[in-house]
């Protein structure tokens, strides 16, 4: 296999505070970049749910690297094999980085079905086998730009034996030393990078021991698996993670596969963490829900008010109104948006009660099928600039989603979709300019418009 052709350029590097730079050469033609902290373009068969190609491009600053599973296209393999120019060109995705993981980590899988030789993904057809060589074919098939190697990641859930993450570990470096050595003997696959595959359950020394062998092998970056949302508390996902990443080389990308919660993301920023995955906009869109969370690290809120994204300035009776994405703040001490998601229940300073229930609302968004919103003429968010929140009405997505109209989930992904990649340019601007801790309490609440509100 060729040297990796895939660069990240790292412009500032914090211990505990994060990673920010540029991943370069991406794709066969090495014409497209991403920046990290970043995320990838969440799909299904190539399409992000609810949006038409012409719908999704009117959305600006999304990122140049889709994500595509094998366990949605394993089940049309001869469909493939038979049009022979890759899924690339098959789900007409002509600008873009292909990046094939394994699972879909916005849907949940069984575990059990995993053997020495072979894993199992979940399709609508149900369970399918691959061993090496079948998902090897997958992928000349499929021919992404990078793609993650196979993996036992069986291991997530708290109590699993020492004995069976022991052996996951095993077995995924043992997939990786053969998918390798298939892959460079393809000419199929010549150009395309592999990902390595991190495993080691909640058991630090596995951990480590995962990262510290996968990273002698000859991957273009990292996959940090079986650390995802419900698996296990945050403290120690960060403690692992920390753990990991010192054993991995500086200038490859880590990837964090199933952490897509505002909160979440922040802490695995800071533990080194670099990639992400978008489900988190499509999960809240199938609840119902919009994102509100706020994200304004600006210091001033008077000067911050019509400068920073999402943010407008409005007279109001005894103080100025600051609207800014997610936060509706009057400076004589009223809170709008807060006291809404108080009063739904679902506020909590670190996120919901239940992450491992993917149909909980979590607290960085508002149930718009709570009856309260038939008649509140407001958008989603005061200020966001998405086609939705400048068009319509919360009460408009009230009665979309009460009368099952398909029209809810395309306005609601717009929003969603929009306000979740607006967050990682915030995060990446919070990074450069010292700000990740003004961020950080944006997020959670503990500042922005609760403090003011205190006030």
């Amino acid at each position: 296999m060729a040297g990796c052709r895939m660069k990240l350029e790292l412009s500032r590097v914090v211990q505990g505070r994060g990673r920010l730079g540029v991943l370069k050469e991406l794709g066969k033609t090495g014409q497209h970049s991403l920046e990290v902290p970043g995320c990838l373009l969440h799909t299904h068969l190539g399409a992000v749910p609810h949006l038409t190609r012409d719908t999704l491009h009117t959305l600006s600053n999304l990122p140049s690297v889709t994500q595509v599973t094998l366990s949605n296209i394993a089940e049309h393999q001869e469909v493939l094999e038979e049009f022979k120019d890759g899924f690339r060109r098959f789900a007409g995705l002509h600008n873009t980085v292909l990046y094939c993981s394994l699972h879909d980590p916005a849907t949940p899988c069984p575990t059990g079905y995993n053997t020495t030789k072979t894993v199992s993904v979940w399709g609508s057809g149900g369970r399918i086998e691959l061993t090496v060589a079948k998902f090897m074919a997958l992928q000349k098939t499929v021919q992404p730009d990078w793609y993650q190697s196979m993996a036992d990641g069986e291991t997530w859930q708290s109590g699993t034996s020492r004995k069976r993450v022991r052996k996951s570990v095993d077995r995924t470096l043992a997939h990786l030393d053969e998918c390798l050595l298939v892959h460079q003997n393809s000419q199929e696959l010549e150009g395309v990078e592999v990902f390595g595959v991190v495993e080691g359950g909640d058991i630090l020394e596995e951990r480590v021991r995962s990262g510290r062998e996968t990273a002698k092998r000859p991957v273009a970056g990292f996959c940090l698996d079986g650390l995802q949302t419900g698996s296990m508390d945050q403290a120690l996902r960060t403690q692992l993670i920390t753990a990991v990443t010192k054993e991995l080389p500086e200038d490859k990308p880590r990837l964090l596969q199933g952490v897509g919660r505002p909160d979440e993301v922040l802490a695995c920023v800071e533990a080194g963490v670099d990639l992400f995955e978008s489900f988190f906009p499509f999960q809240a869109t199938e609840r119902g829900c919009a994102l509100c969370f706020g994200f304004d690290v600006s210091s001033d809120p008077e000067l911050a008010a019509g400068v920073k994204f999402g943010t407008r300035q409005h007279p109001v009776s005894g103080g100025v109104r600051r609207l800014c994405a997610g936060s509706l703040v009057e400076f004589s001490g009223v809170v709008e948006l807060a006291e809404e998601k108080t009063a739904s229940g679902e506020t909590r300073q670190n996120g919901d009660s239940n992450p491992a229930d993917q149909s909980r609302m979590t607290s960085f968004e508002i149930d718009l099928k709570d009856k309260r919103h038939r008649d509140d003429f407001r958008p989603l968010v005061e200020g966001c600039g998405c086609y939705c929140c400048v068009n319509h009405q919360r009460a408009y997505l009230h009665h979309l989603l009460v009368t099952n109209e398909l029209l809810a989930g395309v306005l609601l992904m717009i929003h969603n979709t929009a306000h979740y990649h607006a967050f990682f340019r915030a995060l990446r601007e919070a990074l450069a300019n010292d700000k990740l801790d003004v961020l950080k309490r944006r997020v959670l609440g503990e500042g922005g418009g609760q403090t003011e509100r205190n006030e």
